[in-house]
């Protein structure tokens, strides 16, 4: 019986070091989708009012923390028993993260002036503001969903010769370092002027390390959110390129004689147009609600 249990103690052992180094491996391998997921949900968090910046990011949290547990298994069955299905999923999500991306440049280009007036409307009701902040979560949500997709992914690729339950284990730690760690991350992002101004009040005087410190965290969060938005943006037409590079022969080929990273751009952002023109003729034809 002591030799039995001993044994039982070498296996577990055994597995927690596989464990150990597969996470390692993964973590390397989805370092680059879980920066592009940093930089998108930090620019998706932000822009709401300072009382309700952590709740909505909680709110979204949660569902992120949803989104692992529906999407968990189901790559694992479909890994299992389905494999062709993954890549077709795959690609669903990556004409969704072009057209959100291209989207987002559309509206920079043609609309950003009604999104000025909006923002600059004192009046709105707090049911109004509330129904904007719901459609961000909700916006929010669904672009965490295929991001999340991705990682797991990803992560299930670097452990697929490995056993069952060492897969398992892997994925389900890369996925909760996806949620935890890249949230906690935004939670401190998006927060930055509490901090400096709490950093600027316990200063003695106005020129102190302490000041300095707090009035650049104060000062620079304007420019963080600004640079985020941007590179969130490019970080989803970066990662449809990649997907449909990756998973669909034809683009496989497609312009092998540039830089891997524009071309990733080059196709999601063309990929991304096409889906914009598609989504925007077919509106046309729809009913306009009243």
């Amino acid at each position: 019986m002591a030799s039995g249990f001993f044994a039982l103690l070498d296996d577990i052992a055994a597995l927690m070091d596989d464990v150990a180094t597969m996470t390692k491996v993964s973590t390397q391998k989805t370092a680059g989708i879980l920066g592009d997921d940093l930089a998108v949900n930090a620019e998706k968090a932000s822009g709401f009012s300072p009382s309700r910046e952590l709740p909505v990011l909680w709110a979204i949290s949660k569902g992120s923390l949803i989104n692992k547990l529906i999407i968990l298994p189901i790559a694992f069955l479909m890994s299992a028993f389905i494999p062709k299905m993954v890549i077709v999923v795959l690609v669903l999500g990556g004409l969704y993260l072009a057209y959100e991306g291209a989207e987002k440049i559309y509206e920079f280009f043609f609309h950003r002036t009604e999104k000025r007036v909006v923002a600059a409307q004192h009046n709105i009701s707090t049911e109004e503001l509330l129904k904007v902040e719901k459609k961000k979560i909700k916006s929010a949500i669904i672009t965490d969903f295929i991001l999340s997709v991705e990682i797991v992914i990803i992560a299930l690729g670097t452990v697929v010769k490995e056993n069952l339950t060492t897969q398992i284990i892997v994925v389900s730690i890369i996925a909760l370092i996806a949620t935890v760690g890249v949230y906690g991350i935004v939670a401190l992002i998006v927060r930055m002027d509490d901090m400096g101004l709490k950093l600027i009040q316990k200063s003695k005087s106005n020129s102190g390390f302490l000041y300095n410190l707090g009035m650049g965290l104060t000062k620079a969060l304007p420019w963080i959110i600004k640079a985020l938005s941007v590179i969130g943006t490019l970080a989803l037409l970066l990662v449809a390129g990649g997907i449909f590079v990756h998973n669909i022969e034809y683009f496989h080929h497609l312009l092998e004689g540039i830089p891997g990273i524009l071309r990733d751009f080059i196709i999601g952002l063309a990929v991304g147009i096409i889906c914009l023109l598609v989504v925007k003729t077919v509106k046309l034809f729809l009913p306009k609600k009243k």
